[in-house]
């Protein structure tokens, strides 16, 4: 089971939108190189103003390029980072691995995956309407989060558009993904 990826973006400073770029590069236990959301401890700025002291669960953001699909049929017009994510892949499904799923990507990098990402208010900034696109409903009324995933680095490397994505799933009973 795996993919690819179609985009990889960064920012040394927090805006809603990441470039692109030619490469990342990932560094264990930290995130992206030179991007504001690397760190050891959380760089999420709701999330230092509660405990600046809490784990960084969120030191990589992995975004499906299908949800660009998705919401260009409704109307809306998004490209890799637009939405602010660091690794954009395609032919996987990403939000509905387990928490524990083990990412290569590339020929070095690991990441693992912790969450999901919380759509913010930012997103109808962006985009009016847009957060009902990101935001959908099951059947049984529970809100669907469909904005990406959140990683931690375990292994370094460098990543760029074109690069494999394996999928290892973790042992055991796998526990669905929540917000981090």
């Amino acid at each position: 089971m795996g993919g690819k990826i179609t985009a990889v973006s960064s920012n040394g400073t927090y805006s809603f939108t990441k470039p692109n770029r030619e490469s990342i590069t990932l560094l264990a236990g930290f995130g992206v190189e030179g991007d504001v959301h690397g760190g050891a401890t959380v760089k999420h700025r709701f999330r230092m103003k509660k405990d600046p002291s809490q784990p960084n669960l969120r030191q990589v953001h992995l975004m499906h390029e299908e949800l660009f699909d998705e919401v260009r049929r409704a109307g809306f017009e998004v490209a890799a980072g637009e939405l602010g994510e660091n690794v954009t892949t395609r032919g996987i499904d990403l939000l509905a691995l387990p928490r524990g799923t083990r990412l290569r990507l590339g020929e070095t990098a690991v990441v693992e995956v912790t969450g999901l990402r919380n759509p913010c208010a930012q997103i109808d900034r962006f985009q009016k309407g847009l957060m009902k696109q990101v935001v959908g409903r099951s059947e049984d009324g529970r809100a669907l989060f469909k904005s990406g995933i959140m990683a931690v680095v375990l292994a370094g490397g460098v990543v760029r558009a074109g690069d494999a994505v394996a999928v290892e799933l973790p042992e055991g009973p796998h526990l669905a993904l929540e917000i981090v």
